[in-house]
């Protein structure tokens, strides 16, 4: 089966590669003698443009491994395009990277209504649409997408263990939600609605587009649902305007925030820190100003790597330590496929026995598996299995639930408070 192992770099089982080199030599489009060239799309302008940086770090990796060799002596020849967070710039661009650049693949293009706008023409064509930067379901469908491939966990899975946080740790909860309108909204919504298991139902439901300028009145709508539970939705830029605008309207829900918009640097500062006490969240990455990671193996080379090839980007921003784990898994899938860089492969080649994904959290492939290490563990303690290379976690599906985040004197570090780890 193509998915079977999602503990192991069957990252691979897209069908990209061989965990073992073959003997001869072994190219399609976008390997060669000399390079690899792998492609990507950001949202380098527009609305998504707080995400920017995961690309500028990964092209910033990329540079390090051609500095000290590259891989198996190939440099990565990193092309990197502006969506600016539009779906059909996404489809232009991406034509742009198969048809004129000749990739052999595409990694991390970031977005899911963008993603979702080039998976069938990838999958048509054969390339790998590899580490998909969103958790939506429908990466996880190898029988009509077996060129797709997720790797942060799911959105879905995300959702239930709020739910089941709230359905647990409250006795009476009025809720109100504001979503996304696009896939990745829905299967926060439908993740939590199920993890609150009957117990409660939403009362208040309202969306937004990634293109409005603000999110104002239906922060007001919230607050005269009378909701003492917020569900937020949002991606960064929203998720700013909701934090500031809860303080604004002196209303003070027990506010869930959804993981991908949690940077302090981004979202947190510019909402007002203030604000920000008491909002509830998960983490998945090694949160980079947690003094706890200080004599971490993983921190210690993202902290290098920061200083040397990004200098002045700010470290705060948890998207650093996104793009850094997420270039740091390609490169890995890379120097295990040898000199066989081929785009398709007998798939059980691709399932390398007993290697460890010391790199990334990628539960997005087996909803199953991450269902099974999250499902019924809201509010216990467990120990937590981290990668000793690279900065994030080992295994699937492992969370950290954030009770409250606590916000010291000005210069000081932000500390989280850590209700439940899987």
């Amino acid at each position: 089966m193509r998915y079977a192992c999602s503990l192991t770099f069957v990252a691979l089982s897209v069908a990209l590669l061989s965990s073992t080199a073959s003997a001869q030599k072994q190219y399609d489009p976008g390997a060669s003698d000399t390079e690899i060239k792998v492609g990507n799309l950001m949202p380098y302008s527009g609305p998504g443009s707080a995400y920017a940086v995961i690309g500028k770090v990964e092209a910033a990796y990329f540079e390090m491994i051609n500095k000290n060799g590259g891989i198996n002596g190939r440099k990565i020849n990193f092309i990197s395009y502006d969506h600016a967070y539009s779906p059909p710039k996404a489809v232009e661009q991406v034509r742009k990277l198969v048809e004129s650049d000749e990739v052999l693949l595409t990694f991390n293009i970031l977005g899911t209504a963008h993603n979702a706008a080039v998976q069938k023409y990838l999958n048509g064509k054969k390339v790998p649409q590899l580490f998909v930067a969103s958790g939506a379901e429908r990466w996880n469908d190898p029988a009509h997408f077996p060129w797709t491939m997720g790797w942060q966990p799911s959105y879905q899975a995300e959702g239930r263990i709020y739910g089941r946080y709230v359905a647990q740790t409250l006795s009476d909860a009025k809720i109100g939600i504001l979503w996304q309108n696009d896939d990745s909204g829905r299967d926060y919504v439908k993740g939590f609605v199920a993890g609150l298991g009957g117990k409660f139902e939403p009362t208040t439901r309202l969306s937004y587009e990634i293109t409005d300028p603000t999110i104002d009145p239906q922060m007001s709508q919230l607050k005269a649902s009378g909701a003492n539970v917020f569900f937020d939705v949002t991606s960064p830029k929203f998720a700013a305007q909701a934090i500031r605008k809860t303080g604004e309207l002196q209303w003070r829900p027990l506010h869930i925030l959804n993981n991908v918009s949690t940077s302090v640097a981004a979202v947190l500062k510019p909402a007002g820190l203030d604000n920000a006490k008491g909002v509830i969240s998960t983490a998945y990455l090694k949160d980079p100003l947690d003094p706890a990671w200080s004599g971490d193996e993983g921190y210690r080379h993202w902290l290098t790597f920061m200083n040397e090839y990004m200098p002045g980007t700010d470290q705060a921003d948890s998207a650093t330590v996104y793009g850094y784990s997420v270039a740091q898994t390609l490169a890995e899938v890379l120097k295990m496929c040898g000199d066989d860089l081929t785009r398709e492969r007998d798939e059980t080649s691709c399932q390398p026995e007993g290697s460890e994904a010391r790199h990334a959290s990628s539960g997005n492939n087996d909803q199953h598996v991450t269902d099974g290490l999250c499902a019924d563990q809201t509010g216990a303690t467990h120990s937590v299995r981290r990668g000793k290379v690279g900065a994030v976690w080992a295994g699937c599906g492992e969370y950290e639930i954030i009770k409250k985040i606590s916000i010291p004197p000005i210069g000081g570090s932000i500390h989280l408070q850590l209700d439940a780890t899987w």
